[in-house]
């Protein structure tokens, strides 16, 4: 099952040609005329209010929906959200027709590599058990229904901490994935989907010029030798100025990384685009997407707090009777999950949570939430606020949604997806 059956997605299908890279080519085209292409927004779907409001956001924007799911949110052990690939894309088309978006909706797998899943990592997974992992979890998207999935295996716990992989080690467990994807999406009769490969991370090997025209050289070989010519990913993530600490995309770099991705035919992609304080100039750059995803959470997290806030006038005024104690279980639930742990600063160390400032106790709680949205305790806290609320005739989720819808308002306005279907619709019935 797929998550649309939009008329992009239609047309896509009957040409053979991954939805992704229809839309890609309708950007392009409608683009061409405006001066500029717009850049794509994938968002990543770490809650289930995140995945609501980004069905209202699209719709009223008139924009295409792309969705980069981690294998620590969605996967066969249903990941921190409690989804599995499955659930995942029936979720996005129920939402969808609750929500009237009737555009196309692109779910896409992000960083599919071994040691990208944390369990991975912690457990110490030896390299054949986690290459197999991966394949599992990639075999699961393609029979879910996924249309883009992320290669990257430039992560290698065997080797030295600072050491980077080699660039025809990266390509040759592109190429190895890649090629297991393929035999099985064609094994099973699927549609063809979309690829996107490398990293941003300096740790990958991608960071320079060279470096990264070895890479899509390598890769445009080997898929050849493979019997793959026909398979190129569409996005190559590309190191543009943003990472977990900074907040500044450099438009001089990723213009250079287009104009090189560009005669292979992809387009770029950078990832860490959270709270970036320059998005107009993605397009600007020539940058093909960007993904988002913990900003969506902190606009969750600060829309439940204003909320809570009001429950406790409402509270005190006699009009609610039992406080939700949301704010307190968000709190157990980040602290009991170990996850606020990898936060730590040099100074933090040996002490427990309670024992750190206020501040930091705040942003780790704020931070660290896209990991326990789905648990029981939290859900439970957050039905009584909802209830509590509405009881006394005041919105409760719509505030929620309508916080995170803004905020992906911004980059598509930003990123001049607006009004864009039209154009990506004209654009498929001419495939």
């Amino acid at each position: 099952m797929r998550a649309d059956d939009s008329l992009i997605r239609r047309k896509a299908e009957e040409k053979g040609l991954p939805v992704a890279d229809a839309i890609l080519r309708g950007l392009h085209e409608g683009g061409q005329q405006e001066g500029v292409v717009p850049t794509v927004l994938a968002i990543c779907p770490n809650s289930e209010a995140v995945v609501k409001a980004s069905m209202l956001a699209a719709w009223e924007a008139e924009a295409p929906l792309f969705f980069a799911a981690t294998l620590n949110q969605v996967d066969l052990d249903g990941g921190y959200t409690g989804w599995n690939q499955h659930d995942f894309v029936r979720l996005a088309r129920e939402l969808a027709q609750e929500h009237r978006y009737e555009g196309p909706i692109v779910v896409g797998l992000d960083h599919g590599g071994p040691w990208l899943k944390d369990i991975q990592t912690r457990e110490q997974w030896p390299l054949e058990k986690a290459m197999q992992g991966v394949k599992d979890s990639l075999a699961a998207c393609l029979d879910a229904g996924y249309d883009l999935l992320h290669v990257d295996p430039t992560v290698d716990r065997t080797r030295p901490k600072d050491e980077p992989m080699p660039i025809d080690l990266v390509t040759e467990r592109t190429l190895e994935l890649i090629e297991f994807s393929e035999c099985h999406r064609r094994s099973r009769g699927l549609p063809p989907v979309s690829y996107e490969v490398g990293t941003e991370e300096v740790h990958g090997g991608l960071a320079d010029m060279g470096v990264f025209r070895q890479f899509l050289d390598g890769l445009k070989g080997g898929l050849a030798e493979r019997g793959l010519s026909e398979v190129w990913p569409c996005f190559v993530v590309g190191k543009v100025g943003t990472d977990l600490h900074t907040a500044e995309f450099d438009p001089a770099a990723a213009r250079q990384l287009a104009e090189a991705a560009a005669p292979y035919g992809s387009v770029i992609k950078g990832h860490y685009t959270d709270s970036v304080s320059n998005p107009e100039a993605y397009p600007e750059a020539g940058m093909g997407g960007a993904n988002v995803g913990p900003e969506f959470t902190e606009a969750e997290y600060e829309a439940l707090q204003q909320l809570v806030a009001r429950e406790q006038e409402l509270t005190r005024a006699g009009k609610v009777k039992g406080a939700s104690g949301l704010m307190d279980a968000l709190k157990r639930a980040v602290v009991a999950s170990g996850r606020w742990e990898k936060w730590r600063q040099p100074d933090e160390e040996g002490r427990a949570f309670d024992e750190l400032s206020p501040e930091r106790q705040g942003w780790l709680v704020r931070t660290g939430c896209r990991y326990i949205w789905a648990q029981p305790e939290v859900v439970a806290a957050r039905r009584r606020l909802y209830g509590n609320l509405e009881a006394a005739g005041e919105p409760g989720e719509q505030v929620v949604l309508r916080a995170i819808a803004d905020v992906m308002q911004k980059y598509y306005r930003a990123f001049r997806l607006e009004g864009t279907l039209p154009d990506i619709e004209t654009a498929a019935a001419s495939l």
